[in-house]
């Protein structure tokens, strides 16, 4: 599912004009996107939590050539689902 067709999933069960709904998905996806910036989590309960994974300063392997090379320690968004979506799934 992309996000136009979100939008239109969405617009269908509230009935709420698809520019509405594209607003507030815009606004919701910039207000994670900051709090991750900052290092702060997004907690929705039962559904899940955004948060930002450290990882380390690595060597690696360039596999072209087999050759060894440092790979820089970086930040990586995560999202951890709920127990509620778990189920739901299964």
């Amino acid at each position: 599912m992309n996000k136009n067709e979100l939008v239109a999933a969405i617009a269908e069960k509230t009935e709420l004009k698809k520019t509405d709904i594209t607003k507030v998905i815009d606004a919701f996806t910039k207000v994670v996107e900051e709090e991750l910036k900052a290092d702060q989590k997004v907690q929705l309960v039962g559904f899940g939590t955004f948060e930002v994974s450290e990882r380390p300063a690595r060597t690696g392997r360039n596999p072209r050539t087999g050759e060894a090379m440092p790979i820089a320690a970086s930040k990586a968004p995560k999202f951890k689902a709920g127990n509620a979506l778990k189920k739901a799934v299964n």
